[in-house]
């Protein structure tokens, strides 16, 4: 199967001949060492370099100017891959990018805290970041068409966008390979996490309650933690690209919900290989959480490539009434429910929310419009 180009291609080429650092995070297995290679192969010779490769990180270690100028050698442009693997990565990327003239830069890493961490201070000013995610519905269009999208729907809801997923037909294999060692490697790499037992009881107690809201204290009873251990046990999560927090708007009025969070995966693939349940939809008693999980999973993605800045929340009233996904720019609100059955679509938003608000649209977003919404 041919390749599926990838949004961030274009992004990295207008950026290729800036001068900075690029530095290129996301999750483990989304493709971020398949495009930088194509890309650096196109401009000819070029040092690879493997953050996993334990002769590479030794062949780095306490490296100065003289050293490093003598492992580029003639190359004009490097790719450093998995780069938070390395000590003193930021150091090494400056003393490359302020004393070396004349080489294009690239790092990619899958461990968010630790490449950012590290080089955020060494290269302030020096570096153009992007993240890549799964694939997205708009390089999946791209490449399929609309109509054949319609149709892949259910297997995007139930075995997500992997890449590796998405081109071969053993889809639940891989996802439970990558599920397994995948959520995992950095983590008990580099944080010495070694209750990886805590992090299945944690992730498969988040998994079921997608599109639910969140409670820390709950949480740690189920998984037999204190707190501060869940808590600190879903930042690190967060920062491997595993899940990601919504947090409630909360306001101007009285009864408004302010404390809860609510929780949902990068990947649906990833979220039902973890309850291993690969079941149809027509199956199954939580197609509603798989339809929000997938929508604001992607719609995260499309904010992201499209360097849309906007805040981002969900709304809750203590009467129950609710909207699922708000977006806030310059004071402006958009609103979105998510329903995967039509015919249950409600016509109006609670006028709790729109009396309070300066709303400029509102959408029920189903199978049937969901173009509109992840294409906006």
């Amino acid at each position: 199967m041919e390749l599926i180009n990838r949004d961030l291609q274009s992004q990295l080429l207008e950026k290729w001949n800036s001068k900075k650092v690029l530095v290129v995070i996301g999750p483990r297995q989304v493709g971020k060492t398949t495009l930088i290679r194509s890309l650096c192969e196109k401009e000819g010779n070029y040092l690879f370099i493997n953050g996993d490769d334990a002769e590479d990180r030794v062949l780095l270690e306490n490296a100065g100017k003289t050293k490093l100028e003598q492992i580029i050698g003639t190359n004009k442009t490097v790719f450093i891959d998995e780069a938070q693997r390395i000590k003193d990565i930021g150091l090494i990327l400056k003393i490359i990018h302020d004393q070396i003239k004349g080489v294009l830069l690239i790092a990619s890493g899958s461990s968010a805290f630790d490449l950012a961490n590290e080089v955020n201070e060494p290269l302030t000013g020096r570096k153009w970041e992007f993240t890549m995610f799964p694939l997205s519905w708009n390089e999946l269009n791209q490449h399929f068409g609309y109509f054949q999208q319609l149709k892949n729907l259910e297997q995007y809801l139930i075995y997500g966008l992997y890449p590796e997923v998405v081109v071969n037909t053993n889809k639940e294999e891989i996802l439970i390979q990558l599920s397994g060692s995948y959520l995992y490697k950095d983590l008990l790499q580099y944080k010495n996490i070694r209750k990886s037992d805590v992090l299945d009881k944690l992730l498969l107690a988040l998994a079921l309650q997608v599109g639910s809201e969140v409670n820390y204290s709950e949480l740690s009873q189920t998984v037999g933690v204190d707190r501060a251990t869940v808590e600190q046990y879903i930042t690190l999560l967060e920062k491997v690209f595993v899940i990601f927090r919504l947090n409630p708007l909360a306001r101007n009025v009285r009864n408004e919900i302010n404390t809860s969070r609510k929780i949902y995966f990068y990947d649906n693939g990833i979220r039902n290989s973890i309850i291993r349940n690969f079941k149809p939809l027509t199956l199954r008693q939580d197609v509603g959480a798989l339809w929000e999980n997938y929508l604001i999973s992607e719609r995260i993605k499309f904010l992201s490539t499209n360097k849309i800045n906007c805040r981002y929340y969900f709304w809750r009233t203590y009467q129950q009434q609710e909207i699922d996904w708000i977006e806030e720019k310059d004071g402006i609100f958009y609103a979105y429910e998510f329903k995967w059955n039509p015919k249950k679509t409600k016509k109006k938003f609670p006028k709790t929310f729109t009396d309070n608000y300066k709303i400029e649209k509102t959408m029920v977003v189903t199978p049937e419009n969901c173009n509109e919404f992840l294409s906006l």
